[in-house]
């Protein structure tokens, strides 16, 4: 955000501005394409008005932006669904992959007022709401910050070394369901450590000042970290565990390896602890596949739905490019990264609910459940950081049907 005072503009859902969906894009600037897995309407009343269309599988010549990525503007409030995992024992119907074939669908018709909450900041990434009101804001370069009354306060609450290097740095923050009463926050950090960079997550204690912020404990280290594809968004989970995006740090082959940390959706237990109903035993790992999700949430059904960056058409990707994606998951899902993308399909491996062929890339992802804007109850909105001639970041609304 550049803007140097509060404003508010009206807007059609349909108009992009650059910086939204940065921190504050508390609402959406444009619809997802309709039909198929998931679909949208720009009808007042937000009826859909599709059906599912076929897609070609071809490679489009895009890529998602692997540079200086900001944050998706999403908080990290719990979601209000079931506990992960406690689908039923029947087989889970799923629908066809859709392939977007151009653009990022109808505009929408419903106008919404865009207020900028703070300016002053160095690419935001994530944020928290305290009581009261306050945010929670870390910056990518490695502070904290507290943002009062539209007014960033000074000094930081906290400053983290971080590895300045690519994607990584300061990137995701959760606070504790129970900060009220124990002031814990979390992070995810890329630690600069002479030993070569890793990804780290830390939890904090906030002071009763809320000014200034120590060191609880290391919670989780040592997920991998690489000039690109760092993941990094942490959120708690309606169970009360603690979930975290991982990007596969340039190691594609790592995402396969539920071992490992890296190109996953991990679970643990707020002191870092792997739970006894993981999906794979003695594994953090609860999603695996994954090449660099930044946004994720949970349907009321306990479903996770999440995006991925497609690639970017670099050597250790065969030259692949484009198809970001957007997945309804499981306990246990394999996506298929490295091995499969865009809509294609392998045994065990399961393919996105829909892909763009022109570079997203995708940011932050929440399901919306204000009362604002009654129609848009449980739709999901992904936060757009924009790439190529689709430069300007926005945000996108999608509404999914009963089979995804």
């Amino acid at each position: 955000m550049h803007n140097s005072k509060t404003k508010t503009l009206k807007i059609r859902t349909s108009e992009r501005r650059s910086g939204l969906y940065a921190l504050f894009g508390a609402l959406l600037l444009s619809l997802m394409v309709a039909g198929g897995a998931w679909s949208c309407s720009d009808d007042e009343n937000g009826e859909s008005d599709g059906g599912s269309q076929g897609a070609e599988n071809d490679a489009p010549d895009s890529g998602d932006s692997d540079g200086d990525s900001g944050g998706d503007g999403d908080s990290d409030g719990d979601s209000d669904g079931d506990a992960p995992g406690d689908e039923d024992d029947a087989p889970v119907e799923r629908a066809a992959c859709e392939l977007v074939p151009e653009g990022f669908g109808p505009a929408g018709t419903a106008e919404i007022t865009v207020e900028v909450v703070a300016s002053g900041l160095s690419v935001p990434w994530s944020i928290g709401i305290l009581p009261g009101g306050d945010l929670l804001v870390t910056e990518r370069y490695g502070a904290v910050g507290r943002v009062r009354d539209g007014e960033l306060v000074e000094p930081p609450v906290a400053t983290i070394d971080i590895d300045p290097e690519g994607e990584g740095g300061l990137l995701g923050l959760a606070m504790q369901p129970d900060f009220e009463t124990n002031r814990l926050f979390y992070t995810y950090h890329t630690e600069d450590d002479p030993s070569g960079a890793f990804n780290r997550i830390t939890r904090w204690s906030l002071a009763e000042d809320g000014l200034s912020a120590s060191v609880d404990r290391v919670v989780l280290d040592g997920i991998p970290a690489g000039r690109f594809h760092n993941g990094g968004r942490i959120r708690f989970g309606p169970d009360g565990f603690l979930y975290i995006g991982t990007g596969d740090a340039i190691d594609p082959d790592s995402s396969q390896d539920t071992m490992s940390l890296a190109g996953k959706i991990l679970r643990i237990d707020e002191d870092g602890g792997v739970p006894s109903d993981n999906p794979f035993p003695g594994s953090a790992t609860w999603v695996y596949g994954v090449r660099n999700t930044q946004g994720f949430d949970w349907l009321d059904d306990g479903t996770m739905v999440m995006t991925d960056h497609g690639p970017t058409g670099r050597p250790w990707e065969n030259g692949r490019e484009g198809h970001d994606e957007l997945n309804a998951a499981l306990p246990g899902d394999n996506l298929g990264w490295p091995d499969t993308y865009a809509c294609e399909e392998a045994e065990g491996q399961l393919p996105p609910s829909m892909v763009w062929f022109e570079a997203m890339p995708p940011g932050g992802t929440a399901i919306y459940r204000g009362s604002e804007v009654p129609e848009w109850q449980g739709d999901v909105f992904i936060g757009v950081l924009g790439f190529g001639e689709q430069e300007i970041g926005h945000l996108h609304r999608a509404r999914l049907n009963e089979t995804f």
